[in-house]
């Protein structure tokens, strides 16, 4: 959720002022800030009480009744209840900033139909959400930013499904600093968490899920934004929305806007780690007492580096669906990291402002800009760790694969494996084998596949292997069988 509505109201209430500095706190500059917020909006919208700005002391009280905003739905297939006004409170300081700050509920319920006219019935409700934090005018976001909400609930039940989701309390941070290399670029950070995560899902279908965390905690940071030619774009795209074509002069300016945004950023990373999760359904439980998501990219613009990855320790799963007998098998811890190297943004930028913003064939136009990420059509993949851990086997990899984008065939592998206690994992194979014969074949080939090891200082088994672009096959030196 990462406080969305906070976000929103941030940028709603402020991205148009120009400035807080020498504002003075009467009526005319209560009218002149919602003149401001409603400037963007459709006439009829503007005039319907959906914001209200009033002085308050040394602040202005800008109220938002969204119940307005439905005031032309058809209630046939929409209706809310409970909808109520909610304030943020907007601080002009001596620096040009302001200080917003507010504490609001929610406690809604309603009915919808979609467009397969399947109807739903759906609550959502926050005992409080308060949040504090100093917006720049420069850059219509803000510079930072903290905020508490506490006892979230949502529904939402159909004919055939119905799913609750819930959070005792959510926490968010966000700081920002200008980078480095100046340009009017900005570094955030952000963090936060939550705690008493709980899911359920039920259906006529499907047999009830419950998922519960106790905690969940996330980081994430983001340098070199440029924050005020994304402003700028925004702006421009509600300026010229309903403009079926764009003017040559038009085009020419969102060009340049564009052209002075690239890149987007020069680096990103987020990681979430979830603690003591669980997933329960009637056939049994199962869950990792921690597990975590990373994603992040960096590297210089022709070059940058994705990757992402997932791992979890102390897996546990308890079912009667699983034999006793195979339940050593089972990871009890995993760490699967991936890469995409050598992404060409710059080529990609050069070919985004070629492109023609009035042409139809805009497929066309994305295929040749997504030929221009990867160099001459190349793509590459990294493993920099895939490990895998149970009572009976201990295994770790890591290596490249590189081929084309358009075909599935000139490619090429090295990897390394390496596997600890392997003659363990053997004899666990030979056990289960003497109640399911089958497991002959797999015993005898593990056997064959440590013939072909090399031993490791640390006494770990090793296979060094190379996959060539004619399908040759090399282990630890030896030449195998080339592919079919």
């Amino acid at each position: 959720m990462r406080l969305k509505l906070v976000t929103a109201t941030s940028l709603l209430a402020l991205c148009l002022v120009t400035t807080a500095q020498g504002v003075e706190i009467n009526q005319d500059g209560a009218n002149a800030v919602k003149d401001t917020l409603t400037k963007l909006l459709p006439e009829d919208l503007a005039k319907s009480g959906l914001i209200t700005v009033n002085p308050a002391g040394t602040r202005y009280e800008i109220i938002y009744d969204l119940a307005k905003l439905l005031i032309k739905v058809d209630p046939a297939t929409f209706t809310i209840n409970g909808l109520t006004p909610f304030s943020t409170f907007a601080t002009p300081l001596d620096s040009g900033l302001w200080n917003i700050e507010g504490d609001n509920s929610l406690n809604v319920s309603g009915h919808l139909k979609g467009k397969d006219q399947k109807p739903t019935d759906f609550t959502y409700s926050i005992a409080s959400l308060a949040y504090t934090g100093v917006f720049d005018p420069a850059i219509s976001y803000l510079r930072s930013s903290s905020a508490t909400v506490k006892d979230i609930k949502v529904t939402s039940k159909t004919d055939t499904e119905e799913v609750s989701a819930s959070m005792a309390s959510m926490e968010q941070k966000l700081s920002s600093t200008d980078s480095a290399g100046g340009n009017g670029r900005i570094d955030f950070v952000m963090g936060g968490s939550v705690s008493g995560f709980l899911e359920q899902v039920s259906g006529q279908r499907t047999p009830p899920v419950e998922l519960r965390a106790d905690t969940v905690n996330f980081d994430g940071k983001v340098n070199g934004l440029p924050a005020k030619q994304i402003r700028d774009m925004i702006f421009f795209v509600l300026d010229h929305v309903d403009e079926k074509e764009l003017s040559p002069e038009n085009t020419t300016k969102i060009k340049g806007i564009v052209k002075d945004a690239f890149p987007l950023l020069t680096s990103f990373s987020e990681t979430i780690g979830v603690n003591n999760l669980t997933v329960s359904t009637e056939v049994g439980k199962g869950g990792a007492k921690a597990f975590g998501y990373n994603v992040a990219m960096d590297g210089p613009t022709d070059a940058m580096r994705f990757g992402f990855g997932f791992n979890a320790q102390d897996i546990s799963v308890d079912t009667p669906l699983m034999p006793s007998s195979y339940s050593a098998f089972m990871p009890t811890s995993l760490d699967l990291q991936f890469a995409v190297p050598n992404l060409d943004f710059a080529s990609f930028g050069d070919a985004f402002m070629a492109m023609d913003f009035n042409d139809k064939a805009a497929e066309k136009s994305g295929e040749e800009m997504g030929k221009k990420l990867f160099r001459d059509g190349r793509l590459a993949v990294e493993f920099p760790k895939i490990s895998a851990k149970s009572d009976v086997y201990d295994i770790d990899m890591t290596g490249k694969i590189e081929g084309r984008v358009d075909t599935e065939k000139d490619y090429s592998m090295e990897a390394t494996v390496l596997a600890r206690d392997l003659d363990k994992t053997i004899a666990a194979v030979q056990e289960l084998a003497k109640t399911d014969p089958d497991l002959n074949q797999v015993s005898f080939g593990i056997m064959m596949v440590k013939g072909f090891a090399k031993a490791d200082a640390d006494g770990r088994s090793r296979w060094d292997i190379s996959v060539g672009r004619d399908g040759s096959v090399t282990v630890n030196g030896h030449k195998g069988v080339d592919q079919p």
